[in-house]
């Protein structure tokens, strides 16, 4: 089947060659995951240094919140991406338009209505986040400053998926882009100059994300494709429940994974006052381990991000051959990233966990113990991540929900209450392999009828083409 000619000034989403264009778009993509995670991860690195293993428990306490508000900014962002991507495919450019006004207002709102809940509930929230009484008024200072930003976390992250469905994916790896390296000087500048500590790592992180969204708010006002507009800012009911239906796979992912910290993190406290360890260590180390976790997955969900506007709006054109080819890219892509990561982790994990901070001996035994057990399956995680993407973008919000919920909920969290009963903080660790690995078994299932009902779909459309 020919592809369409660019010349002829279709949208590149559905002529140029698949391979171009899942690089261009998942490049950008994987920086901007990679970068949204480092706001959190340089933090911690600085923090550790400055402060030292409280401080980034500190941090650990503080990141359920923090994914919690993730949650709602990737519901607004992949639903609203997705939405806009088959809309621009059905060559309805107008609705596309009326979904990025509509959810602008809904991420703005949404935004100052989690800021105040937080800060109301701040202190039963971090206990139960499983802060201890050392941990406590660290994780309060944290807490307390990034929740302001809430806001402008919430519009950057809408408008940064939307800035890729829009065709300019580099846009929204600059924005974000700028953010983190404004982060990246603040942080020493705040801790170590100004010894403001956990509250200056803070300050240094919501006034990136400010600059993030503002950058991004500048490119939606005067020059995208798809324009923000005064009279299309009141938002539209049908178009937002769509989107949010669309983006329900993601918000649960991010959901799921706050209620898995919280899981975790008592966990840690309670096996690990139990052990030789310490409950603080064990927080303090897993907390690392799962920033390491955060980069590798972010990977992942940058090349599934980068892919979902290829598979929406060549889904909806019926470009058919295009959603399959791009899957199969994707899936190697994500596949072979993360694998790489997995290898280094497990060969090198005193170097990635020097960058951390000192620790005693005890402290650093156990992170390494922690890095090769809990990350030992994490090279399945590329196939999950992009075969949810896949569900999500071709309207199929169902199984993405499902699938977006099953390595945490299904697996990680009842295997983190059922295995410490035997094994003890060893339990622990072993948990995340084994979701790893089950998760991705069951994905398969969900995949292998799938892709035979897309290549029933092409062969039918072949043999029409043909006649």
């Amino acid at each position: 089947m020919s592809e369409p000619s660019a010349a002829r000034g279709e949208n590149q989403l559905g002529c140029a060659p698949v391979g171009k264009l899942l690089l261009s778009f998942s490049v950008p993509s994987i920086i901007s995951c990679l970068v949204n995670s480092v706001y959190n991860i340089v933090d911690q690195i600085f923090i550790g240094q400055g402060i030292g293993y409280l401080g980034n428990a500190a941090t650990t306490v503080s990141f359920p919140l923090m994914t919690m508000i993730i949650a709602f900014a990737t519901m607004l962002g992949s639903g609203g991406s997705a939405y806009a991507a088959i809309k621009l495919g059905e060559k309805r450019e107008k609705e596309a338009e009326i979904t990025l006004n509509s959810l602008f207002t809904v991420s703005l709102v949404t935004g100052l209505v989690l800021a105040a809940v937080g800060l109301i509930f701040l202190e039963p929230l971090l206990r139960l986040f499983g802060g201890t009484p050392e941990i406590m008024p660290y994780a309060k200072d944290y807490a307390a400053i990034v929740l302001l930003g809430t806001p402008f976390s919430l519009v950057g992250v809408l408008l940064s998926s939307m800035a890729r469905t829009d065709g300019n994916p580099r846009l929204s790896m600059y924005g974000i882009l700028i953010g983190a390296l404004l982060n990246t000087i603040l942080d020493p500048i705040y801790i170590f100059i100004f010894h403001w500590g956990v509250k200056g790592a803070a300050i240094a992180t919501i006034t990136s994300q400010i600059l993030s969204a503002c950058v991004l708010f500048h490119y939606f006002w005067k020059r995208g494709n798809m324009r923000l507009r005064r009279q299309l800012l009141k938002p539209v009911g049908r178009v937002v429940k769509t989107a949010v239906l669309l983006g329900t796979s993601s918000g649960i992912t991010q959901s799921v994974a706050c209620v898995m910290q919280v899981v975790m993190n008592n966990s840690l406290v309670f096996y690990g006052d139990q052990s030789p360890v310490g409950g603080n260590v064990a927080l303090s180390a897993m907390g690392i381990v799962m920033k390491i976790a955060m980069i590798l997955g972010s990977v992942c969900i940058g090349i599934g991000v980068g892919s979902q506007p290829i598979f929406g709006f060549n889904y909806g054109a019926g470009q058919l051959h295009r959603v399959r080819r791009t899957f199969a890219l994707a899936i190697a892509s994500a596949t072979a990233s993360v694998a790489l990561g997995w290898l280094v982790c497990q060969t090198m994990p005193h170097l990635i966990l020097r960058l951390f901070g000192g620790g005693d001996a005890q402290f650093t035994a156990f992170a390494v113990k922690c890095l090769r057990i809990y990350l030992f399956g994490i090279f399945c995680a590329g196939f999950q991540v992009v075969s949810t993407n896949y569900f999500q973008a071709t309207g199929q919000p169902l199984k993405a929900a499902i699938l977006s919920s099953l390595r945490q909920l299904v697996l990680l969290i009842p295997l983190l209450l059922l295995l410490p009963l035997f094994w003890g903080l060893d339990g622990i660790l072993f948990a995340g392999p084994v979701a790893d690995m089950g998760s991705a078994v069951i994905v398969a299932l969900f995949v292998i009828p799938e892709m035979r009902r897309l290549n029933r779909q092409i062969d039918e459309a072949d043999a029409l083409a043909s006649v």
